[in-house]
């Protein structure tokens, strides 16, 4: 009897005892940052389309014809029309190709600023995708891009190295910084149980105020001058632009993939990969299997703050070699979350999901010019995108998908008593 009694209170060595599941908060979490490639291609088109009504609520010309409505509904029909496919057509040709230019090497120059305008977004949006594979909400992209940004920005116009050297230390300098920055939230948690999304708003606001500071009264104060940005950075540490001096493509494009193929490789080929992805999918396994998860939280924060932070220097590298100010960022770091989001935090997804923006960064001003839409209906179809990507039983409702996984069966993970003794 005490036999049949111990064995149900003590496992024995060699027998599968269950552990403990993941958390409600985090098997939503998981659905929502690496759910289905299908819901993220339809949460845009769903946001196009709610886009398209709102450009034609706003259009003059169809609030005219509304008028008029009952006696002439075809001028109606007509001007809906004409203000969403004016505006998609300018948006297409702001952000793609511009038909309207004399030759090709004109009409892609749209192209061009759209990759230009993704390569921040890119960057900084792998950043954020790694810490989400890992179960951490990194939202502090702004300070880890600040920080980066006024490191390496100083060695770019205070160092004197040559031309090839130059760029290498200063871009070196700045991963380093926006690493150290996001490290930092990493050990917080790690050490303190401090929650990442709580440290990281904080964080924002520190390198902030900070680099304002230093900007007016600091090492990155322009000598002689009251207005609190940098000095220009030198030549020998710029960017070589891609396609000549006509295009404002510059290398920053080319390091963005490569940093896509590098976080790829780190989160599906390597053993360092392996260990981020079982910490993300539970925690609470992943350490009865014998890897350090506070160690996993350090590690992943720094190489996430580290690809915000290269998102930093390609500005002050690249785009704004002229000087670079408290305000640097431009909402790339909060931006990137919903790259993140929409890449489903898949690096290659995060690539073309950052193209994706891009292209209504650089087609939205198109869309103002050419045919009067306020640029503030692109910033609400990008947060209709964040809204249906955080939503997938709205999304899957709306187009009668099956719920994922159904039909299959689930498995309950297991571990041995002596896994568990390590």
């Amino acid at each position: 009897m005490s036999t049949t009694q111990g064995s149900e209170t003590e496992p024995r060595a060699g027998v599968v005892a269950p552990t403990e599941g993941p958390s409600r908060w985090n098997r939503m979490f998981r659905e929502i940052t690496t759910g289905s490639a299908i819901i993220s291609v339809l949460a845009v088109v769903l946001a196009l389309v709610v886009g398209a009504v709102m450009i034609a609520f706003t259009n003059k010309d169809v609030q005219a014809s509304a008028g008029y409505f009952f006696s002439r509904p075809g001028d109606l029909l007509a001007a809906i029309w004409n203000a969403v496919s004016g505006a998609y057509s300018a948006l297409f040709q702001g952000s793609i190709y511009n038909f309207r230019r004399p030759s090709f090497a004109a009409g892609i120059k749209p192209l061009t600023e759209t990759l230009t305008f993704a390569t921040p977004l890119i960057m900084a949006g792998l950043g954020v995708a790694l810490g989400f594979r890992v179960g951490m909400f990194n939202i502090g992209g702004r300070g880890q891009m600040l920080i980066a940004a006024a490191l390496g920005g100083w060695v770019g116009f205070a160092v004197d190295l040559p031309a090839g050297l130059h760029l290498i230390v200063a871009l070196v300098v700045g991963i380093l910084g926006g690493a150290l920055w996001g490290g930092l939230v990493g050990v917080l948690k790690a050490r303190t149980g401090a929650h990442e999304v709580i440290t990281t708003i904080m964080l924002n606001y520190v390198a902030f105020y900070l680099v304002s500071y230093l900007l007016r009264e600091g090492f990155l104060k322009t000598p002689g001058s009251n207005n609190p940005k940098s000095p220009a950075t030198k030549v020998t540490a710029v960017f070589p632009d891609l396609l000549g001096p006509n295009y404002i493509l510059h290398f920053g494009f080319i390091l963005a993939i490569l940093a896509t193929i590098f976080t790829w490789w780190l989160l599906s080929r390597s053993n360092l990969g392996f260990q981020f992805r079982a910490v993300g999918l539970n925690p609470n396994a992943a350490r009865v299997a014998g890897i350090s998860v506070k160690r996993m939280y350090v590690y992943a924060m720094m190489l996430s703050g580290g690809l915000i932070g290269l998102a930093g220097i390609n500005q002050v590298l690249g785009t704004t070699t002229s000087g670079f100010g408290a305000g640097l960022d431009s909402g790339i770091g909060f931006d990137a979350i919903t790259v993140a989001l929409l890449g489903r935090s898949k690096p290659w997804g995060v690539f073309w999901a950052g193209i994706l923006f891009g292209a209504f960064k650089a087609g939205g001003f198109s869309m103002q010019a050419a045919e009067g839409v306020p640029i503030d209906i692109v910033l609400v179809v990008q947060s209709l995108i964040v809204l249906f990507i955080a939503a997938p039983p709205l999304v899957r409702a709306i187009f009668r998908l099956p719920e994922p996984g159904a039909g299959r069966r689930t498995t309950q993970v297991n571990v041995t008593q002596e896994v568990a003794a390590k």
